[in-house]
């Protein structure tokens, strides 16, 4: 029987070893097929994220605020909830645009009527200039002299303008096939993922049966217990991450209302909406705040400019360790450390990922660290410090 079990595992050793290799000498082919699997499910994937999403505010609909329903209104539930769920975030987002976008149309148009007052000022300012260093007019003088091959600057702008037309054309096809694309994924995306609420207990107990039929009780329990503490942090996060960015916006609305700067409700909700990328979201709306504020008043442009650099500093040195850290159990070095190594490797979704992801390994390894410890020394872990 050990001779068997023994066999079976060299087998299978040298079948891993022979598929490694194959990886190894044809990995550019493999890269390849792996991407193209990528484009195909990354609608289900995108739609399996917008549930998760969304079954946030789906499940408190249906275990707070329509739980007295009738049971006769029972089968609506499920319908109701996410229909509302959808229309919640779906207003949010409209929200953020109807605050944003006409004060950004106001501050472009007020742009456009300072434009000319500043150019008649600089021009005033250039001849002031002019007469006080007549160097500088015959520096201009001596520009005039030097000679120009207009036939070459004409024949290359005419091949520019000829290559140019044919790139713009190639450009608006490839980005209208984008956008084709990019809905078709999007819809279907949108569907998947209302199929996933709608059977999320029939297609879990699905996933615990084959877990049940291929895996031993004991690896079965524990990717189980996996699974759900990376649920719980993911879900705590999410919540953590929009409670940080609510506190945000509402410190920058009430400091502007204090300090009587402009657009202080619009510039609040636009940092609340940006904030929610971790740790540097804010900045995209202190770089639009500060272009309307600078529109109407520079000096207070560079006031708003020192204030959120004040205010980033506190929230991210103090409230985001703590609102964040402690909603995942994560202490705010772990935080720190999980966004920039985040960042750094995937960008955006490395940040919004790797917080929570680093909350589940560090709870895996504290329990394991004080399992073994408990084991070692014979006192129950319930009775030693938590690491």
């Amino acid at each position: 029987m050990r001779e068997k079990r023994s066999n079976k595992e060299i087998m299978l050793l040298i079948l891993f070893t022979a598929l490694v290799c194959l990886g190894v000498i044809h990995f550019s082919a493999l890269l390849m097929m792996l991407r193209s699997l990528l484009v195909m499910i990354k609608p289900f994937l995108t739609g399996a994220c917008i549930a998760f999403v969304v079954n946030l505010p789906l499940k408190f609909l249906e275990e707070k605020a329509l739980s007295r329903l009738p049971e006769k209104a029972e089968k609506l539930k499920r319908p109701l909830s996410i229909f509302l769920s959808f229309l919640f975030i779906f207003a949010v987002v409209i929200l953020v645009i109807l605050t944003v976008i006409p004060q950004m149309g106001r501050a472009l148009t007020q742009l456009g009527q300072k434009i000319p007052v500043f150019l008649e000022r600089t021009i005033n300012q250039a001849e002031i200039l002019v007469a006080d260093y007549p160097e500088i007019l015959s520096w201009l003088n001596n520009l005039e002299r030097i000679s120009l091959n207009w036939d070459s600057i004409l024949g290359t702008a005419a091949n520019f303008l000829k290559n140019g037309v044919g790139s713009l054309l190639n450009s608006t096809f490839t980005v209208a096939g984008s956008l084709v694309g990019g809905v078709v994924s999007g819809f279907i995306a949108l569907i998947f993922s209302i199929y996933i609420l709608s059977q999320k207990e029939k297609l879990g107990g699905q996933l615990k049966r084959i877990l049940h039929a291929y895996c031993k009780e004991k690896q079965e329990q524990r990717i189980l217990y996996v699974s759900g503490l990376l649920y719980r942090n993911f879900s705590k996060f999410i919540t953590g991450q929009c409670t940080e960015a609510v506190i945000l916006g509402l410190l920058f609305v009430i400091a502007m209302t204090i300090f009587r700067m402009p657009y202080a409700v619009m510039i609040g909700v636009l940092i609340a909406f940006t904030a929610l990328i971790p740790i540097v979201g804010a900045f995209i709306g202190c770089f639009v705040g500060a272009f309307l504020i600078l529109v109407d008043d520079p000096i207070k442009a560079v006031w708003f400019v020192i204030m959120f650099l004040i205010i980033q500093q506190l929230e991210g040195n103090l409230i985001y360790p703590k609102v964040v850290g402690n909603s995942v159990g994560l202490p705010s070095i772990w935080v720190l450390l999980a966004v920039s190594l985040g960042s750094s490797m995937f960008g955006v979704i490395g940040m919004l990922v790797f917080i929570p992801l680093f909350a589940t390994i560090y709870t895996l390894l504290r329990d394991d660290v004080n399992r073994r410890n408990a084991g070692e020394t014979g006192v129950p872990s319930k009775g030693r410090e938590k690491a």
